[in-house]
């Protein structure tokens, strides 16, 4: 159902969700990732119909306002012909449902407020005319904080030996030694006198070990698992079919089904309600069609075919 908010409720909506306080990331690799899901979301829904007009350019501004927003406004102008634009909403129908809508452009002398049915018609991503944003954010937040996590392991990663000498001495030989085998040589041979210091009987050299060894401390390799589980995780919201990489063993057709299914929950939900509103497009204006469709169909009636044929074998 349509809820009417102001610009302080909203601002509080927002707030809740994502508050200011300092994050554990960059700025820029946020939105990195925000720049990055958005162009992965729309691949999930292709338009079959669009007006020749809006085609190129235009079509993206129109992909851009329905995942940001969720709904844009389609009307005739004097000036601009058949056109779409972002607006505000007021009013109510006796179903709750917004009765007018508000039009404003630099273009435009003054603000149109347009009766909805009549004067324009809505073209709807989802039912509740908010946009998928909040579905891109969330994950570019966890993304981006990974993202850092994977930088800082990195850097960690890199183990080096760290050695101890007991004079300038037997610094410079350990250099050498080092050197020596960084260049690939057999064998390392060292003076036997720098072990017999007459002044000073202690060891020469000490070497700091480390409690852990690096493969222990390798934390590279879960993170990259995590980060494809997120990325798997987002398909799944906005309707890219997709399988478990962790999951070894080959799944069973009942599984692969749910998991179609479930990618496919809210992209069909989108389709359907583009295309509902669409209709009413097309009605209200005959020289427009409007259609769209999934990209990703699924196809789980092969994977049912071949997993019996498997298990027949």
């Amino acid at each position: 159902m349509y809820t009417p908010l102001n610009y302080e409720q909203i601002n509080i909506e927002a707030g809740s969700y994502n508050p200011s306080p300092v994050k554990p990331y960059n700025n820029k690799v946020f939105d990195f990732w925000v720049r990055s899901l958005f162009q992965r979301a729309c691949s999930s829904i292709e338009a079959e119909l669009l007006p020749e007009e809006w085609k190129g350019n235009i079509k993206n501004f129109l992909y851009y306002c329905l995942f940001r927003f969720g709904f844009v406004s389609v009307f005739y102008n004097a000036n601009f012909g058949n056109t779409f634009q972002p607006s505000g909403l007021s009013g109510y129908n006796w179903y709750y449902q917004p009765s007018v809508s508000a039009v404003t452009n630099p273009a435009l002398n003054e603000t149109l407020e347009l009766k909805i049915g009549t004067e324009c018609e809505l073209l709807q991503l989802t039912p509740d005319y908010r946009g998928i944003w909040d579905i891109i954010e969330y994950y570019a937040d966890k993304l981006a904080t990974l993202d850092n996590a994977i930088n800082m392991s990195l850097i960690n990663n890199k183990y080096a030996f760290i050695l101890g000498a007991r004079n300038k001495v037997a610094g410079q030989a350990l250099k050498k030694m080092l050197d020596k085998v960084n260049k690939g040589e057999p064998a390392v041979i060292y003076d036997m006198k720098l072990m017999n210091d007459r002044t000073d009987k202690a060891e020469p050299f000490q070497v700091w070990e480390r409690k852990n060894s690096l493969k222990d401390s390798y934390l590279t390799t879960d993170q990259l698992r995590d980060f494809q589980t997120i990325i798997n995780n987002f398909d799944t919201e906005i309707g890219i079919p997709t399988i478990p990489y962790e999951k070894k063993e080959r799944m069973v057709a009942s599984e692969a089904t749910s998991k179609q299914m479930d990618a496919q929950s809210h992209a069909t939900i989108w389709v359907e309600c583009l295309n509902s509103s669409a209709e009413k497009i097309n009605r209200l204006y005959p020289n427009i069609r409007i259609k769209f469709k999934l990209r990703y169909e699924p196809e789980v009636e092969d994977e049912q075919r071949n997993d019996d044929t498997d298990r027949n074998v």
